[in-house]
């Protein structure tokens, strides 16, 4: 019998059996989609929650969360490194050619490890602190004890609102210790008796109901909490954006409108910020 005949029904086959298998063994061309987020390590955990969600309702996309900060987010998402940016503040007047989408509110809140005395702090005895002119806890009616100084690293955005809202810059800061996100904060206070901080509040709040040895002071004589942010009370919160170089387009915009929609306030109120449209 001539090979002739066979070898139609063997390709007919053959190209049968790519289709079939061309997502496990290469086969064929691939179909699945990449998103990828950059920036704030204070959305992160939530954007992965998000992410994997949205994975499960779009098995052909796979969202990749990475952290390094606003500012981070910010350039990836202008320079297209990045599909879309995370920045836990509002932009500033030099990023007005880039589109911020809202998904989260948070606050930000000083805190102390809870052998300190002192319950109660001005915003005069703040700027005095981390500008240096205060540098012991007996000035302000603590323990004789040097104060130690924890800051934000450059390019958080936690450090940036924190030195708008307490008109300082950061070279007039004089700090013991800088850390990076909000864990490495508390840790670093709740394991120093002396020490002082600024993290995001719900954060805050979850850790001292998990008896985590920091407390949470107020600001202006308005509580640190999350209600405080949902009243539109606290006077130091903002806005967790998702931000992206133009108006959002395919995947992308899915995804901001997912993470926007009603059906994630669960998981937003799970990482304790506020969905937007609960503000």
């Amino acid at each position: 019998m001539s090979t002739w005949g066979i070898r139609p029904f063997f390709i007919r086959h053959l190209l049968v059996g790519c289709m079939l298998l061309s997502g496990l063994w290469g086969c064929g061309p691939s179909t699945t989609e990449k998103l990828t987020l950059t920036g704030s390590s204070t959305i992160a955990p939530l954007a992965s929650e998000l992410a994997r969600e949205f994975e499960a309702r779009h098995p052909n996309v796979r969202v990749d969360v990475q952290t390094g900060g606003s500012s981070r987010g910010i350039a990836d998402a202008r320079s297209g490194v990045a599909d879309i940016g995370m920045a836990s503040r509002p932009l500033n007047g030099k990023e007005m050619d880039l589109f911020a989408h809202e998904i989260a509110y948070d606050g930000i809140a000083l805190i102390l490890n809870t052998e300190n005395p002192v319950d109660q702090l001005t915003d005069q005895d703040i700027v005095a602190i981390y500008s240096g002119e205060i540098d012991n806890w007996r000035l302000l009616g603590g323990p004789d004890q040097a104060i130690t100084v924890v800051n934000k690293a450059e390019g958080r955005s936690t450090l940036e609102l924190f030195l708008k809202y307490f008109k300082l810059n950061n070279k007039q800061v004089k700090a013991d210790i800088i850390i990076g996100d909000n864990q490495q904060g508390i840790k670093t206070v709740a394991g120093s008796p002396a020490a002082i901080g600024y993290v995001s509040i719900g954060t805050a709040e979850f850790e001292v109901s998990q008896n985590t040895a920091i407390k949470i002071l107020g600001l202006g004589g308005i509580a640190a909490t999350i209600s405080s942010v949902k009243s539109g009370d606290f006077p130091l919160s903002r806005p967790l954006n998702l931000v992206t170089s133009g108006p959002p387009e395919g995947w992308s915009k899915k995804f901001i409108e997912f993470a926007q929609s009603d059906s994630v306030h669960s998981l937003v109120k799970n990482q304790f910020f506020i969905p937007v449209n609960a503000h």
